[in-house]
């Protein structure tokens, strides 16, 4: 049965074609995902429904642009480069990435807000560096070029909101309920940061990590202007991360918060998305309106905080309210627009290098780009550092609970290379080998051991099945597997044990003098059940 969005809306109340509520009895793997590229999972059911995440693995603090029939969306790349990959959608389901906007390492990326004004594109980036401060970049077209960053002074700031007024001004709104003006051209600040806005509070009995006012994003709607933060600590304790709103009739204010606060809100722990939250508001093809914000999958601390769609109701006093309950079943599709191939092979034969899209450098240095080539199916990447901690590995974005991935490594002397899911340089797990010996790497620290004769080149496999791993290798080119006889157990590579508000990813590393050959990267995630 193909169940519309007025359905969903009409039935709401009662349950009819809608999403479950907190409580339900319907168990979270009642549906099942679709399914993808490499068998990764995928939120268009193809029936009209759709299941999220929207975007699983690691995209936190959602950024989104309507542009005509277009969508774009970015998110907080942190310590990746190139960053700041930019998603297009033309159905609000179904996006896929298009490149990166930002190439030269400035510091680890917050979230940003991503505009358009007076025909030119704007990306608003605060960074975590010394200092911290936040930076602006243009383009004249969605695919750049991009411009180089330019620092707009503001070292105290967080997570900068792009609005317009009434009256045509420019505004960048920030974290505590703080604003500064923007000079027209939207390249430099106009005036001194000023405080405008004081969230309103939950309850002092809520287990929450902390209150946080954060992530203002404007909308402008009905006469109304709706400033949308989040409150409650980012990570923490499941029920922690909230949404709230406040109205105004003015983008100078005064600011009005809704006595329906918070919006969103997980409220137990049995729920399948945990500290939801940093929401953005946009109008889908056929004027509905919709949420999209970020949690961490219950369980899955480790796949770091995901992108989620809700639909929106608006309210007969000129609220909103989300009404996809704990968006643990399918919701039905916004009506319009045109969906394109959602998500992208992580499968890699290295026809050509994909730094941005697919692949980034962790904390990569100046000249990291040069370190890495893709010729003849072939991508080589020269040595740098002693051990994935100071080598800035090459990773991929997994969404999947359980999946697999493997290469074939050819190394030089003096070189190690290998496999590895990677938090970051503290705490990483994998295996890699040199000439002479396996290298185990295990909660961030490295053990070597004889490796028996396989030489300079050799099939590795990592199998990560829903936290548990294991590791293979094979010296017939994968016609026949060994076993490596030391696995592991990742639950605890997330954020709430090491902090940064990462996720744990599959990675290629080459450490040492010389260069390593990867060949043929093979990725397969596996559905419910699915072994590997």
């Amino acid at each position: 049965m193909r169940i519309g969005r007025r359905d969903l809306l009409a039935g709401a109340a009662a349950g009819v074609g809608a999403p479950a509520r907190a409580g339900s009895n319907r168990k979270p793997d009642d549906v099942a995902w679709a399914r993808g590229f490499d068998n990764q999972r995928k939120p268009d059911l193809g029936d009209g429904r759709f299941l999220n995440p929207l975007l699983a693995g690691d995209h936190p603090d959602p950024a989104i642009l309507k542009d005509g029939a277009d969508y774009y969306m970015t998110f907080s790349s942190f310590d990746s480069y190139p960053g700041l990959t930019i998603w297009h959608s033309r159905d609000l389901v179904n996006w896929r990435p298009r490149g990166s906007a930002l190439t030269r390492n400035i510091g680890s990326v917050w979230a940003v807000s991503l505009e358009k004004h007076g025909g030119r594109y704007f990306l608003y980036v605060p960074v975590k560096a010394s200092p911290n401060t936040i930076y602006v970049l243009w383009a004249d077209h969605i695919d750049g070029p991009w411009s180089d960053p330019i620092d707009l002074g503001l070292h105290a700031h967080i997570d900068p909101c792009h609005a317009v007024g009434e009256d045509g001004s420019r505004w960048l709104f920030l974290s505590g309920g703080d604003r500064v003006r923007l000079a027209a051209d939207g390249l430099s600040v106009a005036g001194p940061v000023e405080h405008v806005y004081d969230p309103g509070r939950y309850p002092a009995d809520w287990d929450v990590e902390s209150f946080s006012p954060e992530g203002p994003k404007i909308v402008r709607r009905g006469g109304w202007f709706y400033m949308i933060t989040a409150v409650g600590g980012t990570a923490g304790p499941p029920t922690g991360h909230m949404v709230i709103v406040a109205r105004a009739r003015s983008i100078h204010g005064p600011w009005e918060n809704d006595p329906g606060n918070p919006v969103v809100r997980t409220r137990n722990e049995s729920e399948r998305w945990w500290c939801r939250g940093h929401a953005s508001l946009v109008e889908a093809p056929d004027g509905s309106w919709w949420s999209v914000y970020h949690g961490y999958e219950n369980g899955f601390w480790t796949l770091g905080r995901q992108a989620l769609l809700d639909p929106v109701r608006w309210t007969a006093d000129g609220w909103f309210r989300m009404i996809g309950g704990d968006l643990s079943t399918p919701i039905a599709k916004p009506y319009g627009g045109s969906a394109v191939p959602h998500g992208q092979p992580l499968s890699d034969q290295f026809e050509v290098l994909e730094l941005g899209r697919k692949w980034n450098f962790f904390r990569p240095g100046p000249d990291e780009a040069q370190r890495v080539r893709v010729r003849g199916g072939v991508l080589e990447l020269a040595g740098r550092g002693t051990a994935p901690h100071d080598s800035a590995p090459l990773l991929l974005t997994a969404g999947d609970q359980a999946y697999q991935f493997e290469c074939t490594i050819e190394i030089d002397e003096g070189t190690t290379a290998g496999l590895l899911l990677f938090y970051d340089d503290r705490l990483y797990c994998g295996l890699g080998f040199d000439a002479a010996r396996f290298v185990t790497h295990q909660y961030g620290a490295e053990r070597g051991r004889p490796s028996h004769g396989y030489g300079r080149r050799l099939r590795m496999r990592v199998v990560n099945r829903r936290h548990i791993v294991s590791f293979w290798t094979s010296d017939d080119a994968g016609r026949s597997w060994q076993r490596f006889d030391r696995g592991m157990e990742v639950s605890g590579y997330h954020h709430n044990v090491r902090g940064g508000f990462l996720m744990l990813r599959p990675g290629l590393y080459c450490a040492g003098a010389g260069r390593a050959r990867f060949r043929d990267f093979r990725f397969k995630a596996f559905a419910a059940g699915g072994e590997g």
